[in-house]
């Protein structure tokens, strides 16, 4: 897929990596959405690893989104349905209007490349007191997915959208 092309207004990104075993060398998913961000022009103003804990991903979430250098804020990991993979319930609790299309598109692009196992994924969007809210899978192949073909090309579009 196709780069998106620079943007004219930056978006303030939060980028939080889910793990109980991640570390910033490891987080390659963290990595990369760090990456594609800078590259499309945009501007990470917070990275995190947060461990695998419902209350501390909903608490770092709602504390980001309070920041007013954040707009957005990318998700890593957690997503699917093992035990200690809980971001997807401590995400979908706080928002206060979902995405639902981001999910769907996300599982149909994902079944494209991976077949049946997509179905497993709770991939997630929507908006945290007026901060759009992503929640991806830890794979690096689907972070760079989602990124691509999703996020960074509505990215600008949708947070016009909330700031009116």
């Amino acid at each position: 897929m196709a780069h998106p092309q620079a943007v004219s207004n930056p978006v303030g990104c939060a980028v939080v990596t889910v793990s109980d075993t991640r570390t910033v060398e490891s987080d390659r998913s963290g990595q990369i959405i760090q990456a594609l961000l800078v590259e499309a022009g945009h501007r990470v103003a917070d990275y995190r690893i947060v461990p695998d804990e419902p209350e501390r991903i909903a608490s770092l979430c709602q504390t980001l989104a309070q920041r007013a250098d954040i707009d957005a804020i990318v998700l890593t990991g957690g997503t699917g349905i093992a035990p200690r993979d809980t971001t997807y319930d401590a995400v979908a609790a706080l928002l206060e209007k979902t995405l639902p299309g981001f999910g769907e598109i996300f599982r149909q692009l994902s079944f494209q490349e991976i077949g049946s196992r997509a179905m497993a994924s709770r991939a997630v969007a929507g908006v945290l007191q007026s901060t759009l809210v992503f929640s991806l899978p830890g794979s690096s192949k689907a972070v760079t997915l989602a990124m691509e073909a999703l996020i960074l090309p509505e990215l600008p579009h949708l947070v016009g959208l909330l700031q009116g």
